[in-house]
């Protein structure tokens, strides 16, 4: 946080490319293994800051730069709505593949963001248990949807 401070010389402004340096790290961490992730973290911080620094300068002067990222367009496609209700039908249809306890277990962690313990607390069983039903559902949809 210093040394992102340092180059925003506001410390809101660190704080704010600090969580979009978190943000990027767990996107990328979903397609690729990130060995060193306080390195990770810590390049792309200071990456975004520079970013931000340089689109400062840009807008100087008369203060009618235009930044088009801020004009452009970031609503998908629609073709890319029309997969994605696709890829939720079939995810839907295999929710009711699950068994009740499964599918319950499931929607309570994923949804609700309830963590295992409170689950199993709720529904009175073992941590264990709603373990084993979130890794039951978990490979299962992830087979189910592959196909897709």
């Amino acid at each position: 946080m210093r040394r992102i401070s340092r180059i925003t010389r506001d410390p809101a402004e660190a704080e704010d490319v600090v969580q979009s340096a978190f943000v990027r790290m767990l996107e990328y961490r979903e397609k690729q293994v990130v060995e060193s992730p306080d390195a990770f973290l810590a390049r792309t911080a200071v990456n975004l800051a520079l970013d931000g620094q340089r689109r400062k300068r840009r807008r100087g002067g008369d203060g009618l730069s235009v930044d088009h990222e801020e004009i452009s367009d970031e609503s998908p496609l629609q073709d890319e709505v029309l997969e994605a209700r696709e890829r939720l039908i079939r995810l839907k249809a295999g929710l009711q593949r699950l068994t009740p306890r499964t599918r319950e277990v499931f929607l309570l962690h994923r949804l609700e963001g309830l963590k295992y313990r409170e689950i199993a607390e709720q529904l009175g069983i073992t941590v264990s248990a709603v373990e084993k039903h979130v890794a039951k559902a978990a490979l299962f949809l992830t087979g189910w949807t592959e196909k897709w």
